[in-house]
């Protein structure tokens, strides 16, 4: 079954598309939290980003960027946020790859809250040695 996205990018549902290349593209979510909130979508359905190909990441990332260059200078946003989430229990609710690029304002009703922990340096460098990356991939 199609995801919701893959019907927005086949023009089987109706979308109001903002960027378009080889690997992805990025419309107006239909849920506005503020106005200038965009998705930017994988073209090919991956679930998450982790399905994603290294190229379909950084596409999703140069996208993002120039997407949040242009959400500036149209709605002059106090701040920008993007989010990228992957699985239920990450917040993903899309099961395709994407993320958010959302003008934020002060006390625009978005939070995003997380209960800190601060397990010392000793742990942080266990966790670390975990998943170094020594070859840059």
């Amino acid at each position: 079954m199609p995801t919701v996205f893959e019907r927005l990018l086949s023009g089987e549902w109706p979308c109001a598309k903002v960027y378009e290349d080889d690997l992805v593209f990025a419309f107006m979510d239909a849920g506005q939290v503020n106005d200038g909130h965009v998705i930017v979508a994988t073209k090919s359905p991956r679930p998450t980003l982790l399905d994603c190909t290294e190229a379909e990441a950084a596409a999703l990332m140069r996208a993002a960027q120039r997407i949040a260059r242009a959400v500036e200078r149209a709605f002059a946003p106090e701040g920008i946020t993007l989010l990228q989430a992957n699985r239920p229990a990450g917040f993903q609710t899309v099961p395709h790859a994407h993320l958010h690029v959302l003008p934020r304002h002060t006390g625009d009703g978005v939070e995003l809250t997380w209960p800190r922990k601060e397990p010392g340096i000793e742990r942080l460098r266990e966790l670390a040695q975990r998943i170094r990356l020594d070859d840059g991939g």
